[in-house]
């Protein structure tokens, strides 16, 4: 009416003419037929394209932390894919991802064989030394846990167990992938084997599977699946090249993410390792086929060779630079055997930064990144992030009490607040307004997916299954927030 009454008042300029009433009539059918359907499409597109686009970039963020958990490297991992009616398969994996046993038990209903189980589960954890174990989040994971957490109290040294998101596991499991790496292995048997591989190196696991199956997103089956795909497709690129890859332990599905390099040109890398051993150096990848001069300048900074021919191979230094960092190396009385060294470090702390970039005649931002790489050269940026969180012992849903203090780790970050695997059967619910004393605009500005985070209880309903949890202590909680 308002609007009617506007246009009428701006088009109607002699109110006692007879073609008024002729006029307000084709304003106001004008404006209901043609112009506010037309209006309302617009800011209607408008809209979804502003939620498209963070419904994206929460997906992508979540997706990011996801890929940047850290690793527990140099374990032997028992992975557990928890079930009831088919039973638990295990899978025991060397500290390099190799599989050296596959086994069942079967500890639940409806064919419960507890103490066949326990001894089967004892056995394979004094036979290949097991330190970790990892347990699947999936149907019967919460039993399957408080069955490991007894079990572990009759082994004599101390084993932590963790529980895995292991979204995506069943993906892998079935793609033609999985067959080509395990052809003898049933399909839970292989989810088993990317459970406990997904704790020594997350991210060269998870790179197996399609983004979207990983579980991190919201509302991702009405988006643009095209720029969902494009999206997450560069938050993996960004982290691989990020992180850089050992180029004599990678697989095909993490070479391929690297810069420059294609699915065609991974294979060809791998297959030329299987054949005639490990890379010595950089300067070897020159002969693998397809792999041109472009495509080498492209991806060789990201690309490591540890223990080779040339120390420089296994930093992020890029080998057109390899001559000015020799010089450098020279200049202070040390050799590339000296990379990573307490002395070398303190010898380059102390240098003047713009008179050795004029020097060697690069820039000074590539000259820190230089001293960088010196002192840290296998340096990985997930090394500086909060470990996953161990636990030796389980929780009930009955057990928790209002205001009870827990540790969790943020599973999933969506626009009304953040979910917390605090160790019950139940995922908690940290609200937004419960994230913060201050005012929270969007819960990634205050929690990432593995975050490991402080909570209190702050509401529990049993029967729906539900926890409330607040990441403010009870006794900030009861101030009056500003408005």
């Amino acid at each position: 009416e308002d609007i009617i009454a506007y246009l009428q008042k701006r088009i109607i300029t002699d109110r006692q003419s007879p073609a008024a009433i002729l006029l307000a009539e084709a304003i106001e059918d004008g404006y209901k037929r043609l112009i506010e359907p037309s209006i309302e499409r617009d800011i209607r597109n408008e809209l979804t394209e502003k939620a498209e686009e963070r419904a994206i970039h929460i997906f992508a963020e979540n997706l990011r932390k996801l890929l940047l958990q850290p690793p527990l490297k140099g374990k032997i991992v028992l992975g557990i894919d928890p079930a009831y009616r088919t039973g638990c398969k295990l899978a025991v994996v060397d500290e390099t991802g190799k599989l050296l046993k596959i086994d069942v038990i079967y500890p639940h209903p409806p064919q419960p064989r507890i103490e066949e189980a326990k001894e089967k589960l004892i056995r394979m954890i004094e036979e290949y030394n097991v330190e970790m174990i990892a347990i699947g989040n999936g149907t019967a994971s919460r039993e399957t846990e408080q069955f490991v957490a007894d079990t572990l109290k009759q082994v004599d040294r101390e084993i932590f167990y963790l529980i895995v998101n292991e979204a995506g596991a069943s993906v892998y499991s079935a793609s033609d992938l999985a067959r080509q790496e395990f052809p003898d292995l049933q399909v839970e048997e292989r989810s088993a084997v990317s459970i406990a591989r997904r704790v020594q190196d997350p991210l060269a696991e998870l790179v197996k599977i399609d983004p979207k199956s990983v579980g991190v997103g919201q509302y991702q089956h009405d988006v643009s699946q095209k720029k969902l795909a494009e999206s997450l497709r560069f938050v993996v690129e960004t982290v691989v090249n990020q992180v850089g890859v050992n180029v004599n332990t990678a697989s095909v599905s993490l070479l391929q993410y690297v810069s420059g390099l294609t699915k065609t040109v991974s294979e060809n890398i791998v297959k030329r390792r299987e054949e005639q051993g490990k890379f010595k150096n950089r300067e070897e990848l020159k002969a693998i086929p397809r792999l041109g001069a472009k495509t080498y300048e492209q991806c060789i900074g990201f690309l490591r060779i540890v223990d080779g021919d040339e120390p420089l191979d296994r930093t992020p230094i890029h080998p057109e630079r390899y001559e000015e960092v020799k010089k450098l190396l020279h200049q202070l009385g040390f050799t590339t055997e000296h990379i990573g060294s307490e002395e070398l470090r303190q010898a380059l702390q102390s240098l003047s930064i713009p008179d050795t970039a004029a020097e060697l005649g690069i820039g000074e931002l590539t000259l820190r990144d230089i001293i960088d790489a010196l002192v840290r050269p296998e340096r990985d940026p997930r090394d500086e992030l909060p470990k996953p969180l161990l636990r030796k012992d389980i929780l009930k849903m009955e057990d928790l009490k209002k205001g009870m203090e827990l540790e969790g780790t943020v599973r999933n970050v969506v626009d009304f607040g953040a979910f917390v695997d605090i160790g019950v059967k139940q995922d908690g619910l940290v609200h937004i307004s419960k994230l913060s004393k201050q005012y929270v605009r969007h819960p990634l500005d205050v929690v990432s997916v593995g975050d490991v985070v402080k909570v209190w209880v702050d509401n529990v309903d049993i029967d729906k299954g539900r926890i409330s949890l607040s990441m403010i202590p009870p006794e900030e909680s009861e101030k009056t927030l500003p408005s």
